[in-house]
C-alpha cells in the first residue's frame, strides 16, 4: 500500500508543492512548526533514512539545504532547522523549518501552528521562487 507521501507525490492527495525533480519532491507540512515549514522527500519510498543509498541522501541533504536558505525569511527566522523522525509516516523526510530557539523541534500535532490559506499560498509561492533562482 502506498505511504500518504507517494498519495500526495502522485497526484493522488493534495499537496503545496515548492519543490520536483526526478527523485526529490518538497511540499509544505500539514501540521507546520513555523510557516513555511517544508518536507523534504524521496520520490521512491524509503523507511528509514539509515536505508537511504548514500547518493540520493546527499541529494535530499542538498535539496534540503537550498530549501532551508528559502525558508527562513518566510518564517522570520535567522536559522533553518532540520530533523529526520520518521515516525509519522513510513517514509523517508528531511523536516526543514524556521526556529529560533529548540522550541521549534516539538513534532507533535498540538503542537503545530494554525495558518490560513493565504499565508499558506504565499509561503509556498516564495520558496518555489527562491528555489528557481
Amino acid at each position: 500500500m502506498a505511504t500518504i507521501f507517494s498519495r500526495i507525490i502522485n497526484g493522488e492527495l493534495p499537496g503545496r508543492f515548492v519543490y520536483r525533480d526526478d527523485r526529490v519532491v518538497a511540499f509544505l507540512s500539514i501540521q507546520p512548526m513555523s510557516l513555511g515549514h517544508t518536507l523534504v522527500v524521496p520520490i521512491e519510498e524509503i523507511d528509514q533514512w539509515t536505508d537511504c543509498d548514500p547518493e540520493l541522501w546527499q541529494h535530499l541533504s542538498a535539496v534540503a539545504q537550498r530549501v532551508g536558505q528559502a525558508v527562513k525569511p518566510v518564517a522570520g527566522t535567522a536559522r533553518a532547522a532540520t530533523l529526520v523522525a520518521g515516525f509519522e509516516v513510513p517514509h523517508l523526510h528531511i523536516h526543514v523549518f524556521g526556529a529560533d530557539d529548540m522550541s521549534g523541534f516539538q513534532l507533535s500535532e498540538s503542537a503545530a501552528k494554525q495558518f490560513d490559506d493565504a499565508e499558506l499560498d504565499r509561503a509556498q509561492a516564495e520558496i518555489a521562487a527562491a528555489l528557481e533562482r
